[in-house]
């Protein structure tokens, strides 16, 4: 009797909170943050064990575990799990057969004699490769590749190697051509045909463009510092590779970012010539596989230019791979328990709670907060979300509450739209748990996850600080109509 009437009072808690889909989101984001700041935080145990704590606690508060095995589901069908095993299977292949050793050469010798110049490449090689493939970790995994060796051997600890490239390749979610980028042009059309005015796509890239030489500027500074900080010296003259020897030796090395960063080059200046003939869910399936189709020829390729062909025999490439899973696989359940807590998310429908909590602030009418206040808000709220959220829907379920929020206090709607993918989509992947690009640089450079979360948190910091400076309008931005918008 006591059991049925406990099991009742449970049953009415779980119908209520569905029926609201504020409060759902509210104890949604509760138990999981308390969960994982308590399991994680205090108990010191393995991230991924707080977040599937986290999960079971959900379900059970939610009711919802007989959909358990559909969320399990949908978070191994996703195509990026796969890419993080395949370009870290490629990178341990390079690393193991000293390919990456020639490019590592060829960087040293061009950008050795530079403090920190391994780490200066990797932010541009990112914020170009972001211009191409729109995805983080994808960028991550392609770039970090050879930039992540590159920065350890010059001296960079392996979480500030990880940290930057991660970093930096998220921006690719604010670098036309996005799908965050796609999203938020949507969104400003919209309000602007419902005002009678027109904005093209190419107007609006010009201001993505403009905003992201901030943060690409901003990038290079943290870099600058963070070389200070840990006293990351030039390479002495006397060990310093010789240019024209290290080409001559590894030139063969140096068409490995040739082989790597080709295909998304191929598929952006071809784009439409593939949406053409493929559709639109065709190119976007291409672009997908894409992903996982360069490893596999790059690792073919490493296989023809490696001159110790019995280095690269089946069985011992099997064992690189199998030393290889301990670095991986905790990043990898990381991601499924991401995206099995993104399903049971849409499956609660809280998108509708998030929407309606934006809707319901009005810093416009409140003399006390104005335009710092609501910059300084929207910045928080969608760090917030981003731990849990991925960026792309973040942008889709509260982009237009957030631009009419903006617009309120005196913010341009062209600067906030265009400002949607950096607050959304780069926050969702720099900030942990849910941080894809945490996992997939701190993979690659092998850091410990305490010390890359630690770390990790300045560039939080500081992305969050210049999101606010753009919103207010405190500095220039190409393509908008005047300064102070």
């Amino acid at each position: 009797m006591v059991f049925s009437s406990l099991l009742a009072t449970v049953n009415e808690i779980q119908a209520e909170l569905l029926s609201s889909p504020m409060a759902a989101t509210i104890v949604f984001l509760a138990v999981l943050l308390g969960g994982v700041g308590i399991w994680f935080g205090l108990l010191k145990r393995p991230v991924y064990e707080a977040m599937l704590v986290s999960f079971a606690l959900l379900l059970t508060v939610m009711g919802k575990w007989g959909s358990v095995l559909a969320y399990i589901d949908d978070a191994m069908s996703t195509n990026l799990l796969y890419t993080m095993v395949a370009f870290v299977a490629m990178s341990i292949l390079m690393s193991k057969t000293k390919v990456i050793d020639g490019c590592i050469a060829i960087i040293l010798s061009l950008l050795g004699r530079i403090p920190g110049g391994a780490g200066y490449v990797s932010v541009i090689a990112a914020a170009f490769m972001g211009a191409l493939s729109g995805s983080g970790p994808g960028n991550i995994m392609a770039t970090g590749a050879i930039t992540i060796p590159a920065m350890k051997k010059t001296g960079f600890p392996p979480e500030l190697a990880g940290n930057i490239a991660s970093n930096a390749s998220y921006m690719g979610n604010m670098i036309p051509p996005s799908t965050n980028v796609l999203l938020a042009l949507g969104i400003l059309q919209g309000i602007y045909q419902a005002r009678g005015m027109e904005i093209t796509q190419g107007q609006f890239w010009l201001v993505l463009w403009g905003i992201s030489i901030w943060f690409i500027l901003q990038r290079m500074i943290m870099v600058f510092i963070f070389c200070r900080r840990y006293k990351v010296k030039p390479i002495p003259k006397e060990e310093l590779p010789r240019f024209g020897e290290s080409l001559k030796k590894n030139w063969k090395g140096l068409l490995l970012p040739v082989v790597i960063l080709l295909p998304f080059l191929l598929e952006f200046l071809f784009s439409d010539k593939i949406a053409l003939r493929l559709g639109a869910a065709g190119a976007k399936s291409f672009s997908s596989s894409l992903l996982l189709f360069i490893p596999g020829v790059t690792a073919m390729f490493i296989w023809l230019i490696t001159k110790n062909k019995k280095a690269v025999t089946p069985n011992k490439m099997a064992k690189m791979f199998a030393d290889g899973v301990k670095s991986i696989a905790p990043a990898i359940g990381v991601c499924i328990i991401g995206y099995m807590l993104g399903g049971l998310f849409d499956d609660l429908n809280l998108s509708e709670g998030i929407k309606a909590f934006v809707e319901s602030v009005n810093f416009g009418q409140n003399p006390v907060f104005g335009r710092l206040g609501m910059a300084i808000f929207v910045s928080l709220f969608t760090c917030f979300l981003g731990m849990v959220v991925p960026g792309s829907a973040l942008v889709k379920m509260i982009g237009l509450p957030l631009v009419a929020a903006l617009e309120v206090v005196g913010v341009d709607p062209l600067l906030a739209a265009a400002m949607l993918p950096c607050i959304c989509g780069v926050m969702c992947g720099i900030t942990p748990p849910l941080g894809l690009g945490v996992y997939a640089g701190m993979t690659l450079s092998g850091a410990e996850f305490g010390k890359t979360v630690k770390n990790n948190m300045w560039w939080v910091a500081a992305q969050f600080v210049l999101q606010v400076v753009v919103l207010m309008g405190w500095l220039p931005i190409i393509g908008m109509p005047n300064f102070g918008y």
